[in-house]
C-alpha cells in the first residue's frame, strides 16, 4: 500500500489495531482501523458514558459479576477475532 491509508488520518488513529477514545461522538466511545490479514476496517465501538470494568485490585463481587456477565453475553461475538466490535469492546473496556 503505497502511502498512508485515509481511514487512519479519518479515524484519527495512530496506526492499524490501535484503539483510541472518541469523547466528541455521540454514541460510540472508541474507535479502531482493525486490520487482518488485507481486510482493513474501521470500527466504532462502546457505549458513549459507560464505564467498563477492567480487573481491579481488591474490586468488589459486583464488579467482578459485571465483568463476566458482559463476557459471558458477548463470547460469540468476542471470540470472531479483531474484525469485531465486541473484541475490541472487550480488549479496551473490560
Amino acid at each position: 500500500m503505497a502511502g498512508r491509508d485515509p481511514r487512519l488520518a479519518r479515524a484519527g488513529v495512530s496506526g492499524y489495531n490501535k484503539p483510541k477514545r472518541t469523547p466528541s461522538h455521540p454514541t460510540k466511545s472508541h474507535v479502531v482501523v482493525a486490520k487482518s490479514g488485507d481486510q482493513v476496517k474501521t470500527i466504532r465501538f462502546g457505549q458513549q458514558g459507560v464505564s467498563g470494568s477492567p480487573r481491579k485490585q481488591g474490586e468488589s463481587e459486583a464488579y467482578r459479576n459485571r465483568r463476566e456477565s458482559f463476557k459471558a453475553r458477548h463470547a460469540k461475538n468476542i471470540a470472531k477475532g479483531k474484525m469485531s466490535a465486541a473484541y475490541w469492546a472487550d480488549k479496551v473496556k473490560w
